[in-house]
């Protein structure tokens, strides 16, 4: 895959959150609408593209920790409350290559993770579970060996502790069940037919309208 060809001959070990989506697109992951901005005469286009309200975030390589450094704004509503975020992100950025991410604003109460490692010795493995803020206090997820077969994404997904919240629950409709287990096992192919890559993370994934949506994403290579 030349994304990952192209970051393997820079001598890099990620992917940038806008790479990682478009590997994970090519396999069938649904990811959000969004347009890398380089240059402040382009926010307007991406803006048109894309619709209010947005979430704006820096986007790079050489960044793994968006929130902490500031680097994100949500609900943006106004062409003004755009260019003040991108002024404030590229402030925040030392890296000259990158830029901001202008991404659709995807609602969803419920959010996800579906991720990839490779194990030494078993090869690529695909967890599921509880994604958002709570991943690293519950620790509620689910692995199977990859490649998997459909009823293995279905036993996943039933093995959390939290798997009722895959069902149509508080007003909210359930969750599409076929598309995530396209998904489960898509992320799967993803780690058996790329050696080069070492992890995947896609947390969250916001389930909006019965529909997962990857939010954020991170590509780890060897």
């Amino acid at each position: 895959m030349q994304i990952i060809e192209q970051a393997v001959s820079e001598g890099r070990k990620t992917l940038s959150e806008h790479e990682s989506k478009q590997v994970l697109a090519q396999y069938g992951v649904p990811v959000t609408r969004e347009i890398l901005v380089q240059e402040r005469k382009t926010l307007l286009f991406a803006i048109g593209e894309i619709g209010f309200p947005l979430v704006m975030k820096g986007c790079s390589p050489d960044i793994s920790h968006k929130t902490e450094m500031g680097m994100i704004s949500v609900d943006i509503r106004s062409e003004s409350e755009a260019a003040a975020a991108f002024d404030d992100i590229i402030a925040k950025m030392d890296s000259g290559r990158g830029g901001v991410l202008v991404q659709e604003m995807v609602s969803g109460k419920r959010e996800l993770m579906v991720g990839m490692t490779r194990d030494a010795q078993f090869g690529p493995c695909v967890m599921f579970g509880l994604g958002g803020i709570f991943t690293e206090v519950l620790k509620d997820v689910s692995f199977r060996l990859a490649p998997l077969k459909e009823r293995d994404a279905i036993d996943m997904m039933q093995e959390i502790k939290g798997h009722r919240i895959l069902d149509a629950i508080r007003g909210m409709e359930a969750v599409d069940l076929d598309l995530m287990a396209q998904i489960l096992m898509n992320v799967g192919r993803l780690g058996v037919e790329n050696d080069k890559i070492k992890e995947v993370d896609v947390n969250p994934l916001i389930i909006s309208k019965g529909r997962p949506v990857a939010v954020d994403a991170l590509v780890v290579l060897e």
